[in-house]
């Protein structure tokens, strides 16, 4: 049999009085991307923020390869292969992109990323690599972003609003490098607004609605009247 993946259980999170996430399950397979879409406040960060370990969840309702990661710290799951590209970028602004990037592998976790391994993948980094983060331009900086979340060497990455603010000509040279970032049987769930952008890049989705998931299937299965009635509720 093979090794499990990541396995969500009947998940619940709140935040005080208010509940942001019910009852939400799904799995994502070693290799596979899963794309989790929704409108805005429907929980998708917050279930990314539970995975790994910057919101709190039962033990028992995260496994990561058959062990219960639940409510474990997020430099704990980080040393076991689940990184995170939070929305925003959340790049240090008083560190280089380099320093950035050696940051991001301070984890210490054996694999095929590295600096030289980032700025191959991202060329137009390699001249701003001792710039300050922030002075970069949006699509810059999302990759300064992804590439310190690889730089830990994840076996899970989690995206969170890969394309938000970009222009189109950014959106389409980072989504043309993801089969790069995304390979040798790591896996990957993608938030994403642009459905059909979202569709495209991944084997299975998940959309939830009001903090519940109100459809899940194969991303090349699904109608898009089906998407909009689970996305809308219409």
């Amino acid at each position: 049999m093979s090794e499990p993946g990541l396995v969500v259980d009947r998940l619940d999170a709140r935040y005080g009085d208010f509940q942001a996430l019910y009852d939400v399950s799904f799995s994502v397979a070693p290799g596979e991307i899963v794309a989790l879409i929704g409108a805005n406040g429907a929980g998708k960060s917050t279930l990314l923020r539970a995975i790994c370990g910057l919101h709190p969840a039962g033990r028992d309702k995260i496994q990561w390869r058959g062990t219960a990661i639940g409510g474990r710290p997020a430099n704990a799951v980080v040393k076991l292969g689940i990184t995170l590209v939070p929305e925003g970028r959340r790049l240090f602004p008083s560190l280089s992109v380099e320093e950035n990037l050696l940051l991001g592998g301070n984890i210490g976790r054996k694999g095929p990323w590295s600096v030289k391994a980032v700025y191959d993948l991202f060329p137009a980094l390699i001249e701003k690599r001792h710039a300050p983060s922030t002075s970069l331009s949006g699509g810059q900086q999302q990759q300064v972003a992804i590439g310190r979340a690889l730089m830990a060497n994840p076996d899970l990455l989690l995206i969170d609003e890969l394309s938000l603010g970009l222009s189109p000509i950014v959106i389409k040279d980072i989504y043309k490098a993801l089969p790069g970032i995304i390979s040798g049987g790591m896996s990957a769930i993608l938030v994403e607004q642009d459905v059909n952008r979202a569709l495209a890049s991944s084997r299975r989705f998940v959309c939830l609605q009001e903090g519940r998931v109100s459809l899940a299937g194969l991303s090349g299965d699904v109608s898009r009247d089906a998407i909009s009635h689970a996305y809308f509720g219409t």
